[in-house]
């Protein structure tokens, strides 16, 4: 895999039993968990592990995020991600990960994130590093040559809906 893959192709997991529901699939709420996961290893990938943020003291908080559900997984489903950095700033990261399943291949669902930089100190915005933003610049460059997924941007709502129904 390229240093800078585009787009970010690093996580891997495995539908576990405790995400399954009463329709014997995966619970909704467990897509957004292994979607953390997905991010975990995203931001370990652009410059924000464990060690980055104890170093300097500073985290990232989520402050949006939105799921799209295409296709039921059931357990022990094998799950693969690919992460697209959308955009960044000093302070925000707006990304985008695809969870397929592993070995048909198909888009099972999406999710879109906007998360912020913190000082733990402060708990309020802080510009990320300078390496951190190099990084950042680099990924942005490789992953703007992709197209943008169809489902970035949406919104929800019953675009089709007489009025006064």
């Amino acid at each position: 895999m390229s240093d800078l893959a585009a787009p970010f192709d690093g996580y891997r997991d495995v539908v576990r039993p405790e995400w399954i529901d009463h329709n014997q699939h995966m619970n909704m709420g467990y897509y957004l968990v292994v979607c953390d996961f997905a991010t975990d290893e995203f931001l370990l990938w652009v410059g924000l592990d464990e060690t980055h943020r104890n170093a300097r003291a500073v985290t990232t908080f989520c402050l949006e995020a939105h799921i799209t559900y295409h296709r039921e997984v059931r357990f022990a489903d094998p799950l693969r991600f690919t992460t697209v950095l959308l955009a960044h700033d000093e302070k925000r990261v707006h990304y985008f990960h695809a969870m397929y399943h592993a070995t048909e291949g198909y888009l099972a669902a999406t999710n879109e994130l906007m998360s912020l930089h913190v000082s733990r100190a402060t708990r309020r915005a802080s510009a990320m590093a300078p390496e951190v933003l190099a990084r950042l610049a680099a990924v942005q460059k490789a992953h703007d040559a992709l197209a943008r997924p169809p489902q970035v941007g949406r919104t929800i709502g019953l675009a089709n809906r007489p009025r006064g129904i």
